[in-house]
């Protein structure tokens, strides 16, 4: 199963009446019938990926609004998409604003979205800056936190290749179907991850037709070294 179905209906409802919408509403903006979209708000159905996309679109969010277990729907606002904040890419000597702190852009880190690469850390001076408010609502401080692009199709359409991520190398402990950078002896990912019985892992993508789950009992966890959880992501489309 790739999704919490009970879950991620409730978070459907939730979107809709944020934006205003009726049900009859939002499925003739997207060109549905309305019984499509009451199945999935029932639970009855697990919505397929292009689906969510399609709502999401229709609502003005982000597809991860919807599968997110930590996404903040006070802040769903049809006309816009959320993400943790802007960044701007800076040279060192360009002055810091009040309320903007500098998290560094691993450029030569790519974590795989894939089976995995081998990769060496290589600090070039990029930086990404982030409001130091923002990072404070999501209780992110700064020095554990950097950016690194993921590489291959595994999370799509969620994260799709050359896609930006920043990980909160203060957050290790998992939540399960949340999204985490990885260590697998020595392999980089960035990965849903799930807790299993006895101390296992389950290694989940987004794109399960090509990347099957990975469950790793306990005895073998041990060489999965979480990162850091993925706060925050930039697609360019």
């Amino acid at each position: 199963m790739l999704m919490n179905t009970k879950t991620v209906s409730k978070r459907i409802v939730e979107a809709r009446e944020a934006a205003g919408l009726t049900q009859k509403e939002l499925t003739t903006k997207i060109g549905w019938g309305q019984s499509r979209l009451s199945n999935y708000e029932r639970g009855e159905r697990e919505p397929k990926l292009d689906d969510l996309k399609a709502i999401s679109k229709a609502l003005g969010i982000k597809i991860y609004d919807l599968l997110d277990s930590e996404t903040d729907h006070q802040n769903i606002d049809k006309n816009k998409n959320y993400t943790l904040g802007s960044f701007d890419p800076w040279d060192s000597n360009t002055p810091l604003g009040d309320d903007e702190v500098e998290l560094p852009f691993y450029k030569e880190v790519e974590l795989s979205a894939g089976n995995g690469s081998i990769v060496e850390k290589e600090k070039k001076g990029f930086k990404l800056r982030f409001a130091k408010s923002t990072l404070r609502r999501y209780n992110i401080q700064p020095e554990l936190a950097a950016c690194v692009t993921v590489t291959g199709t595994s999370m799509e359409p969620v994260l799709p290749d050359q896609a930006t991520v920043g990980i909160d190398t203060g957050n290790t402990k998992i939540k399960d179907g949340d999204m985490y950078a990885l260590d697998h002896e020595g392999l980089l990912k960035v990965k849903r991850l799930y807790r299993l019985p006895g101390g296992g892992i389950r290694i989940r993508s987004f794109n399960q037709d090509e990347y099957p789950d990975e469950d790793y009992p306990a005895e073998h966890a041990v060489h999965i070294k979480v990162l850091g959880r993925v706060f925050w992501y930039s697609v360019l489309r």
